[in-house]
């Protein structure tokens, strides 16, 4: 019996800590963005079948709805992410599911060469310079990172960034603990960056 609730106690701890930091990740390194304009860069994950995988559908579906729903007209959604296997490029596959199978009308564009996340933020860049609004969706580490890299590439940028949707109390709970030490491991040279930045919070 203490045997199961120990296992239990460490378990919920587990789920708790995972919750909390990717919590944390998903608020960290912000600006102070305003205006109408919005610029909705949802980054793509290896995919090496013909159409989109898990991950990359739901960081579609995280991205529509990153979505301010006042400034829809206004906004503009970057799928970011070339081929990584010789098949189609992770933009156009994240594009085409969010106007196939999720009825997406609005502003559209790719960028489709990057192999990495600061090739992500580099080549995205003229796809965001004249936004007021800059979100940037993933899991939040993955996001986090990429927040970093702008900061580092064109701060002047980072000062527009603002939250996405791509964190709910609850959602992926199981794998949170997981996705929060892969992150960890990602983040590794980018912790002093997040964590002692005024805007992280």
């Amino acid at each position: 019996m203490r045997r199961g609730t120990g296992l239990a106690v460490a378990g919920a701890a587990a789920l708790a800590w995972g919750e909390w930091l990717n919590w944390r990740w998903s608020r960290a390194l912000m600006g102070s963005g305003g205006g109408a304009s919005e610029a909705v860069v949802v980054l793509g994950y290896r995919n090496p079948q013909a159409t989109a995988n898990l991950i990359n559908r739901w960081r579609v579906r995280a991205g529509l709805r990153s979505i301010t729903g006042d400034r829809a007209r206004d906004t503009r959604v970057i799928f970011s992410g070339g081929a990584t296997s010789g098949g189609a490029a992770e933009a156009q596959l994240m594009a085409d599911y969010a106007k196939s199978a999720l009825g997406f009308d609005g502003a559209v564009l790719l960028e489709d060469q990057s192999r990495t996340t600061w090739e992500n933020v580099m080549n995205v860049t003229p796809l965001i310079e004249d936004a007021d609004r800059i979100k940037i969706v993933s899991q939040p580490a993955h996001a986090l990172k990429a927040r970093a890299y702008l900061r580092q590439q064109r701060p002047d940028l980072a000062e527009k960034l603002v939250r996405a949707d791509d964190y709910r109390p609850g959602e992926w709970m199981i794998v949170k603990p997981l996705l929060a030490l892969y992150g960890l491991w990602t983040l590794r040279g980018q912790r002093a960056t997040y964590s002692t930045s005024p805007a992280a919070r």
